[in-house]
């Protein structure tokens, strides 16, 4: 559904309308890292990021999908733009020393809300019940508390290169096999009243960004090298990980998305997104 926010006076938004919000994982980097300096980013993790968005902390910025779909009265959609994968993402991943099936007891990152709606819609179909713990996104103490523990972010990524034989799911891939879908785990979003002009100016801002990543491999390995360097995974692994995670939000996704919030999220109407 496309909808179209009236023009406002915007003089009372002046403390905030040049702030996008941004994930603090490197999903983010292709949009950000060279991102004009006219702009401040207000960093966080994703779940803290809805909080900003609903009390204009920022014009715009990246929420998990379940978290729209809670606010979705307060809150639309910004097309095109998006935090997606098509089959495994490399950052959503349930650890653990035993297949989940005979997990009986898993813990859940207190930073994320699609991930963690993603998980107990899995367990579902899979006629699974284990213990489900909301603790810090810590693996090591997660573990040691569970069976499992679901990590997701640049932590997954760190994570998976230290324990490589404990990486048991990948929730975009097994998402994927279920639905018959691409997974859709981040949409970038705006407050209904914010003023179109202002959340146009930072959309269009963000979306060359985004198209200069796709269409310059100059650009491209500048956004590896500079992730590969604040990261310590290497480039190699980095350039992986841009093809598993992608930004631009197509057709495909959408209707990943609908099918999300609809089966693991319980709204019904489909996601609104701005005409811009």
């Amino acid at each position: 559904m496309v909808v179209n926010i009236p023009a406002l006076d915007n003089t009372r938004f002046s403390s905030w309308k040049n702030t996008i919000g941004r994930v603090a994982f490197m999903n983010c980097d292709p949009l950000f890292l060279q991102l004009s300096t006219d702009w401040n980013v207000l960093s966080a993790p994703p779940s803290w990021l809805t909080g900003h968005l609903l009390r204009r902390d920022c014009i715009i910025a990246p929420i998990p999908a379940a978290d729209y779909a809670k606010n979705s009265h307060q809150l639309v959609l910004l097309p095109d733009l998006g935090i997606c994968s098509k089959g495994e993402v490399g950052s959503v991943l349930v650890f653990g020393s035993t297949p989940i099936e005979e997990m009986t007891s898993i813990s859940l990152p207190s930073d994320s809300s699609s991930s963690v709606a993603l998980l107990k819609y899995i367990l579902k179909q899979k006629g699974l019940e284990p213990e489900l713990t909301v603790m810090g996104p810590d693996i090591d103490t997660m573990l040691s508390v569970s069976d499992g523990a679901l990590i997701i972010g640049d932590r997954a990524l760190d994570a998976s290169k230290k324990y490589p034989d404990k990486v048991i799911l990948d929730l975009g891939l097994e998402w994927q096999n279920i639905s018959g879908c691409p997974m859709v785990f981040g949409v970038f979003a705006a407050r209904r009243d914010t003023p179109l002009g202002s959340i146009k100016k930072a959309y269009e801002s963000l979306l060359e960004q985004l198209t200069e990543f796709e269409n310059n491999q100059h650009r491209r390995d500048l956004i590896v090298e500079l992730s590969a360097s604040s990261s310590g995974l290497s480039t190699s692994r980095l350039d992986q990980y841009f093809s598993e995670v992608f930004n631009r939000l197509d057709e495909d996704h959408i209707n990943g998305l609908n099918r999300f919030l609809k089966d693991a999220c319980g709204i019904q109407q489909g996601a609104e997104f701005l005409r811009l």
